[in-house]
């Protein structure tokens, strides 16, 4: 049996996650204690009792899924589980990030500070209503790169995320995706929907945030990974410091292929994924694109505990 560990991205966000992980395990609390340290702010109340408005805020929702993905971790690590259990590491967009601190890559510190310069930047990178992304469900990736194409008229329209083989995700200019919404379902799409998001991530528009990565990125110290990360641009295992600090910054305007990703991790030999962290969407997504994985959650006390025998 190989094992891949998974983290997840942004809309996984729930008031209370985490909670009991921290009640139930000293090493889980000291996680988010260390994240409200790093941000000087006391964000594990504002995950624990805030209102999701404010949590879904993409500043707030980026640190505060990776510090809750890292409690689980180490929670995972009371139990004697450690990530070399793992043969590889992914996580979806800001996932990513939880990936490279779960495997020593990245501080916790600087984890928690990147992922609040990267979703303020992300933010502010195009004003407030000029952008927008859209799912479109029940087309496969050719078509909705072609629809993409058709759609961008002088503006732009790109694949954002590739989810699984009938999820895929445009993002640009607002009536680009509005045009391509229209145009997917005229090509046979069974649903194509605006998404209640912020801004146009993970497309061109991204590139203001990408120049602000990159200046925070150089920054801090990225080490070699201890276990391999799949990268999100790539779609296959890199394992030097160096190329994930680029593959990083291309992540911002760069598409998401968790579809391919997760393709590549079975075709290495992965047959199990454990999904660590706040909610179940990859193991949705894994389950349409290998039925014959096994997929896992790992994001309270009891599935904790039953880690070992899994």
């Amino acid at each position: 049996m190989s094992i891949a560990f998974i983290f997840p991205g942004q809309g996984a966000q729930t008031i209370g996650m985490g909670r009991e992980l921290a009640e139930s395990y000293p090493a889980a609390r000291a996680v988010f204690d260390e994240v409200d340290a790093a941000l000087g702010q006391k964000l594990s109340e504002l995950i624990w009792e805030g209102d999701i408005e404010t949590l879904t805020l993409t500043e707030n929702a980026q640190p505060a899924l990776m510090a809750t993905s890292m409690a689980a971790m180490a929670a995972l690590g009371a139990e004697g589980i450690t990530v070399d259990r793992a043969a590889f590491v992914a996580g979806h967009s800001l996932g990513e990030y939880s990936a490279l601190c779960a495997s020593g890559a990245l501080s916790l510190a600087d984890t928690a500070r990147l992922l609040r310069i990267r979703g303020r930047a992300m933010q502010s990178a195009v004003p407030v209503g000029e952008g927008a992304m859209a799912a479109v469900l029940g087309l496969d990736i050719d078509q909705v790169i072609k629809v993409a194409q058709e759609a961008a008229q002088g503006e732009v329209c790109e694949v954002a995320n590739e989810n699984d083989p009938s999820q895929n995700v445009v993002s640009g200019n607002a009536a680009a995706v509005e045009r391509a919404t229209v145009l997917a379902k005229e090509a046979g799409a069974k649903r194509a929907l605006i998404l209640p998001v912020s801004a146009p991530f993970h497309c061109s528009l991204m590139g203001p945030a990408a120049t602000a990565m990159a200046t925070a990125l150089s920054e801090v110290e990225i080490k070699d990974p201890h276990v391999p990360l799949v990268a999100n641009v790539l779609a296959e295992a890199v394992t030097s410091a160096t190329q994930i600090q680029g593959l990083l910054v291309d992540q911002v305007t760069g598409r998401v292929r968790w579809r391919t990703s997760v393709e590549w991790m079975v075709a290495q030999g992965v047959t199990e994924f454990w999904e660590i962290g706040a909610g179940k969407a990859l193991s949705g997504m894994i389950r349409r694109i290998s039925k014959d994985s096994t997929c896992r959650t790992f994001g309270t006390p009891a599935e904790i505990a039953a880690a070992e025998d899994a």
